[in-house]
């Protein structure tokens, strides 16, 4: 499969990157993915990138957003952060992808049993890390049950998902608050801004739409 071009990328829209994401994951999940030559598509994109989707996605082995959406080199810019929330440096990537590298979609990607989420849930302290986990703390707040508080912790594994969940939706309220060059961007049709949960246990991608 060849790399994108500045004109196939131009011909999706933001509905079409979507389905091409979709379609991706059912490949991973069928262990049916595209027969790519990697190395070609080194040479495709020696000289200029196109992709057509942004994935905020978390730090985490098991969820590589070029692995669960089978795509190759130069498909799609991939932003990595432990428990995927955005900062200043975050949103000024996604401008970059979206508003000068032509992207259609961005995609905050949250997954199950999240080890930041969990640490935020059990207010776990850790050097720099206590730190990034204090920007998980409004979505545990925002999840109100369950009241028990000794059932309000990382052994609570429905809790915890209900938080990853919660903290995709308020992700993507940030974006749009924060970063007024892709809300107009998303006002206008350009792109779409999106969330979805990976399932560590079977690999599906459940889109928030």
């Amino acid at each position: 499969m060849k790399a994108l071009t500045k004109e196939t990328q131009a011909a999706i829209t933001p509905d079409n990157a979507i389905s091409l994401l979709r379609e991706g994951n059912q490949r991973f999940q069928s262990n049916k993915e595209v027969e790519r030559n990697l190395l070609a598509q080194v040479s495709d994109t020696s000289t200029g990138q196109y992709p057509f989707a942004t994935i905020l996605h978390c730090v985490d082995s098991r969820v590589s957003a070029e692995l669960v959406f089978d795509q190759g080199i130069g498909d799609v810019f991939s932003i990595r952060i432990a428990g995927n929330f955005v900062n200043e440096d975050i949103l000024g990537s996604m401008e970059f992808t979206c508003k000068l590298a032509g992207t259609k979609v961005i995609v905050v990607l949250g997954h199950t049993a999240c080890g930041a989420v969990k640490g935020a849930c059990d207010d776990a302290k850790l050097g720099n890390l206590t730190t990034l986990l204090s920007k998980l703390k409004p979505a545990v707040a925002a999840v109100t049950e369950p009241t028990d508080t000794s059932k309000r912790n990382s052994g609570n594994i429905d809790f915890v998902n209900h938080v990853a969940e919660k903290n995709v939706y308020m992700t993507i309220e940030n974006i749009r608050e924060k970063s007024p060059v892709l809300k107009e961007m998303e006002d206008l049709g350009e792109i779409k801004i999106i969330g979805a949960m990976y399932d560590i246990k079977d690999g599906s991608v459940t889109f928030y739409e």
